[in-house]
């Protein structure tokens, strides 16, 4: 199978803060960027890719990529020694990076070019579906966590970061085990890119 695949690359920043937020709950900000490819037939579409597309590791390029960055903020009620997350606000930065096609294609490789790039966008949609799934599981385990005999607030925050890394862990082992199946031999990454390469 090509060391060419679709990749999804998790860059994390948690930040946990007491700032107020001007709206509660998880934000999500999305930015789409492309790379320029070009050829007259599949497999010349394919390896521009190769030569173009995002870094995927050291050695290989990836079809397309989704990364993002996460950051928290809290807004903490603090009475007779008990601390409470009275709001949990998240921002979620999505970043997709897709291949653009900067020439005319012939009208049949036109038309399977339409159907790979379908596939390709739903499977880095699906990363970013994932990714808001644990951004809504992190708020909704954060918000009303009550720690008592906490006059400083330092226990809570201790417990807040390590309730992050925990949720970011599983979703990283969902979004893993779906690349599993998807570039698995077979496959339905090796599909779009037979599928396009067809003559």
């Amino acid at each position: 199978m090509r060391l060419l695949t679709l990749s999804s690359l998790a860059i994390i920043g948690a930040l946990c803060g007491f700032a107020p937020a001007a709206s509660a709950g998880v934000k999500v900000l999305v930015k789409t960027q492309t790379y320029d490819i070009s050829g007259k037939t599949g497999e010349a579409l394919i390896e521009s890719m190769d030569r173009n597309g995002p870094r995927h590791g050291f050695m290989t390029r990836a079809i397309a990529q989704t990364s993002y960055t996460k950051a928290w903020d809290f807004d903490l009620v603090q009475v007779k020694g008990t601390c409470r997350v009275s709001q949990a606000n998240g921002t979620l930065n999505l970043n997709f990076t897709y291949p653009r096609v900067a020439s005319t294609l012939p009208p049949a490789l036109d038309r399977r070019w339409k159907r790979f790039f379908a596939g390709v966008t739903a499977h880095e949609e699906t990363h970013g579906r994932i990714a808001e799934e644990m951004m809504r599981a992190t708020e909704k385990s954060l918000r009303g966590l009550t720690v008592p005999d906490d006059a400083q607030c330092s226990k809570i925050l201790r417990e807040t970061r390590r309730r992050i890394d925990a949720i970011f862990d599983e979703y990283e082992a969902r979004q893993n085990a779906f690349d599993a199946r998807e570039h698995r031999e077979g496959g339905h990454v090796e599909y779009l890119v037979d599928a396009l390469e067809q003559l």
